[in-house]
């Protein structure tokens, strides 16, 4: 029988449809990317990675890294207090990996975080925008000092992406931002492929005629040997690569 008595369930429902309203209109501003378009070096909301010189002829897993904002355009850190707009240093880009928006936490104030970090997320410094994130770690890097071994590109992007809290994550780092393009990254094209190995197996194949099987040993050495620098400082001993 009905009752003149307000429903329980009214609140509820209530509360329900305003958090999907709520919910929709920030699904609503994630606006349509234009199509990644490298002719024009233009990566919507992309990480992404050319060789280095000298460095990726002897590693050719290490790279120079960069993020582009949601138009596009570019950005890294290349050289202390230097964040290059719409100018990816040391060549253009071989390999890319577009991230998903949606897997970000834009939270307009405390309470509406979509992640598990909200304090934390607050006080590293959350964005409200993709390129709102872009512009902050832009802002913060542009007083560091670069360093090959401590402070590097990569540091910037994995900056960046705890930001953004991506993919629930504050824990990004020089690591598994290196992993993240090297298990899942795109190539550009075969041109790419070719520019980032030839060096390599040139510098590999003289070796081993100069040298001999020496070489190959010294060259595997010298891989585990920056490897095991980077998970020591990142995982073991955090204050020195702390950027």
């Amino acid at each position: 029988m009905p009752s003149g008595k307000p429903s329980l369930m009214e609140p509820n429902l209530s509360y329900r449809v305003e958090n999907e309203l709520s919910a929709g209109n920030i699904q609503h501003e994630l606006w349509p990317l234009d199509e990644i378009d490298p002719k024009k070096a233009k990566f919507p909301c992309c990480v992404v990675w050319t060789p280095l010189p000298i460095v990726s002829w002897l590693a050719p897993f290490i790279g120079h890294v960069g993020i582009c904002r949601e138009d596009g355009t570019t950005l890294d850190f290349s050289g202390s207090n230097l964040v290059n707009i719409d100018d990816f240093a040391f060549g253009s880009v071989a390999r890319y990996l577009q991230l998903d928006r949606k897997q970000c936490c834009f939270p307009p104030n405390l309470a509406g975080h979509t992640c598990k970090h909200r304090y934390k997320h607050v006080e590293y410094g959350s964005a409200i925008t993709w390129d709102d994130a872009i512009q902050s770690t832009a802002r913060h890097f542009e007083h560091k000092s670069y360093n090959l071994f401590t402070c590097n590109c990569h540091s910037f992007v994995a900056n960046c992406l705890n930001r953004l809290c991506y993919e629930g994550s504050m824990s990004w780092n020089m690591i598994n931002v290196a992993a993240l393009l090297l298990f899942k990254g795109t190539w550009v094209d075969g041109l790419s492929v070719l520019r980032s190995f030839l060096p390599f197996m040139v510098v590999l194949c003289l070796g081993v005629f100069v040298v001999g099987w020496p070489f190959i040993i010294g060259l595997f050495s010298f891989s585990l040997l920056l490897i095991g620098w980077f998970l020591l400082g990142t995982y073991c001993f955090k204050n020195l690569l702390d950027c």
